[in-house]
């Protein structure tokens, strides 16, 4: 079992301008930790919106941006120069569909870009490592609800091989040089600030614009949906383990919601009524997603506390102001 540390250090945050990132620094600046954040705005989403994302930090004493490519090993050892007591690797390329489209690109950025974070690490002596990764290295891992010790992994797309193997590399270089490696497999993240991209984002733009949402399959599928505020809890508690020099946790909620139902609670957050559009099962994609948490509550003290519910509501509240900012930007 681990605490956070009440110590605040100096934290090096890949993707700190993303989704999962800027809601740590968020934290991580309130703790008065100093922060570095590194980012290179990948065009797949609209870059406004990691801006806002960070913009509330720009002027904080404590905040550093660093725009680079994780590629870019020479570039990281130049301007990668502060005293980090641990890194938060949360960039990556990300969306499975896209990975398909680009599995050349996914595998540069997220596993090679990943050996050049840990190389740095390891000739600079920072010694933490937390790495964001995810729920899909499952796979088609055929038992229900997913442990970190199935060793069933079999990846259905490019995203989450190279999810897998960056995983594969923190262990040797937790084995081989000394880092402390710590993998945490997400759970479908969302709440304020999600990507654009993911099921809970694209299908209320589209319901609040009164169009269709895309229906994949059947409608069968199911996903175990975290918070983001369980997740920046668990990030936290990651930054501080101590207790051995790899593990892999579940960052989840045990429980799952399935497709037809989360459009229903959607139509009662948003009050609109959702037009489905059914098309065929996508390539790639998972039907189910379900998180064994008991290694995170014990090793982590991981509780995840949001309903599902009211974590819909908080996002809807955004959501809404997002549109309007949008909308006045565009008069």
């Amino acid at each position: 079992m681990t605490q956070a540390s009440s110590a605040p250090g100096h934290a090096l945050v890949t993707g700190g301008a993303g989704f999962i990132g800027s809601h740590l620094v968020d934290r991580l600046l309130a703790e008065g930790w100093r922060v570095t954040c590194l980012d290179n705005f990948d065009p797949y989403y609209d870059e406004a919106l990691k801006r806002a994302n960070l913009a509330p930090h720009l002027d904080h004493r404590d905040y550093r941006l660093i725009q680079a490519d994780l590629r870019d090993a020479q570039a990281l050892d130049q301007r990668l120069n502060g005293d980090y007591s641990v890194i938060v690797h949360l960039a990556a390329k990300a969306g499975v569909r896209n990975s398909l489209a680009d599995p050349l690109g996914y595998q540069m950025t997220n596993v090679i870009g990943t050996q050049n974070l840990l190389a740095l690490a390891q000739r600079r002596g920072i010694k933490q490592f937390v790495f964001g990764s995810s729920s899909s290295v499952y796979g088609d891992c055929p038992r229900l609800p997913w442990r970190e010790d199935d060793k069933d992994l079999l990846p259905l797309n490019p995203y989450a091989s190279s999810k897998l193997a960056g995983e594969q590399l923190g262990y040797v270089y937790a084995r081989t040089f000394g880092l402390r490696f710590i993998a945490l497999r997400f759970f479908t993240v969302y709440g304020e600030r999600q990507r654009p991209d993911l099921a809970i984002h694209k299908f209320s733009r589209l319901m609040l614009a009164g169009k269709p949402i895309p229906v994949y399959g059947d409608g069968s599928s199911s996903r175990d949906y975290t918070y983001w505020g369980e997740i920046v809890a668990g990030v936290r508690a990651a930054m501080a383990y101590t207790a051995s020099d790899y593990e892999i946790f579940n960052l989840g909620n045990h429980r799952t919601i399935g497709l037809l139902d989360l459009i229903r609670r959607l139509e009662t957050v948003l009050g609109v009524k959702a037009r489905l559009d059914w098309q065929d099962w996508q390539p790639g994609e998972m039907r189910h997603t379900y998180a064994d948490i008991d290694k995170a509550r014990r090793l982590l003290d991981y509780a995840p506390r949001t309903d599902f519910d009211e974590g819909l509501r908080r996002f809807a509240t955004w959501l809404r102001e997002r549109l309007d900012a949008e909308r006045a930007a565009h008069r």
